[in-house]
């Protein structure tokens, strides 16, 4: 997979590899305010934390990492474009939009453990991130489902007269879901407020995203659901910025939804269970590797006096400290408490279900900590 479009395609650049400006001014992000800034800082927040999860899953201290390498330039980008009140339904690798729009460290680490904080209590895979005050609510592995729900969510806003905005995240692999189609008419039809955002990483666990589609790019998929696509280097973050914020615009002003098309790369495995040498080059990680959208970003700041090596290395080094007190203070929360299990689903848990607890509850206090016994009986 190569950064060149295919024949036809055009794609929308603001940037240079090196970093340099390829236009002379920007509609959304410039120098002159703090977007920018905020946006490397959480470019460089996922950077900093995927690393520290993915060394925590190798030591068996978390179960699970999706790892956003290579695409932290479109997620934080195109989320920097939505306010406070606008709704954000991820995909697997958009978690670090929580800590951009608010949440804490600690919660954010606490659901990695899923220890008697996390939010989930537990109950989600790690990388499955929520957050109440975010406006981000949680997704399923089951690729595609969120869509139907961001949708849900927009058309809602717009029958209750709320000028708010619903961004849809997803990978290319889950445009061939019917989760996509249903969410993508719906959408259309009633032109709901919601931007649709492909993450186009080149692939989809293993297989590239060019057998993916006989469409010429999945920005060409809009058309045939009444919308406007666009295909936009998703390396580059003022071209994301610009391109998520008209589309932003133009939903809030009753003129229905759109997709952004935003081609980047993944340079890691698809997850944590991935080995991506089974199915992709070396040359091809290297080819991409050296136009990584966070070296690129920090050359223009670079450049244009906006940051120097000191700032960045105090950066790094405040995170990586702000994130190991996290992950210590995490380790000493201990399991969501075993009747948790049965809260939220109902108002008032049902009769067999507080049996079960009570049960369950009986034997771990007779016997001790569940963990030890695992195998000895059927829980």
């Amino acid at each position: 997979m190569r950064v060149s479009a295919p024949e036809g395609v055009s794609i929308r650049k603001a940037m240079r590899e090196d970093g340099s400006a390829l236009l002379k001014s920007f509609k959304g992000v410039s120098p002159e305010n703090n977007v920018l800034l905020a946006i490397h800082f959480a470019m460089l927040t996922t950077r900093v934390m995927d690393a520290r999860m993915m060394n925590l899953q190798r030591q068996g201290r978390v179960g699970f990492v999706g790892s956003a390498m290579g695409q932290e330039g479109a997620i934080h980008a195109s989320a920097a474009a939505f306010g406070a009140e606008d709704w954000i339904f991820s995909a697997l690798r958009e978690g670090g939009v929580t800590l951009q729009r608010g949440m804490s460290m600690n919660d954010y680490i606490a659901h990695m453990f899923g220890n008697a904080e996390d939010t989930a209590k537990g109950r989600q895979m790690p990388n499955h991130f929520q957050c109440k005050q975010a406006n981000f609510p949680t997704w399923s592995s089951v690729l595609g489902t969120q869509l139907p729900h961001a949708v849900g969510a927009a058309m809602a806003m717009q029958r209750r007269g709320e000028k708010n905005v619903v961004a849809a995240y997803t990978g290319d692999g889950a445009t061939s879901t019917s989760g996509f189609h249903s969410a993508m008419n719906f959408a259309g039809v009633y032109k709901a407020p919601v931007v649709f955002l492909v993450i186009d990483n080149g692939w989809a666990i293993s297989l590239p995203s060019s057998k993916q589609t006989a469409a010429r790019s999945y920005g060409d998929k809009a058309v045939a659901y009444g919308m406007p696509g666009h295909n936009v280097d998703g390396m580059d973050v003022f071209a994301v910025y610009d391109a998520v914020q008209e589309a932003h615009q133009r939903a809030r002003d009753g003129g229905g939804p759109s997709l952004v098309n935003l081609r980047c790369y993944r340079q890691g495995g698809h997850s944590s269970s991935d080995d991506p040498t089974r199915y992709r080059n070396e040359e091809e990680v290297a080819y991409w590797a050296k136009r990584d959208p966070l070296a690129r970003i920090e050359n223009y700041l670079f450049k244009h006096g906006l940051l120097n090596q000191s700032e960045l290395e105090q950066m790094n080094q405040a995170l990586t400290a702000q994130i190991s007190a996290s992950i210590k203070h995490a380790e000493t929360v201990g399991n969501p408490p075993l009747e948790s299990l049965v809260e939220d689903v109902f108002a008032t848990p049902p009769l067999h279900l507080r049996r079960q607890v009570a049960e369950a509850l009986r034997i771990v206090a007779e016997k001790g900590d569940v963990e030890k016994l695992l195998g000895k009986f059927p829980l």
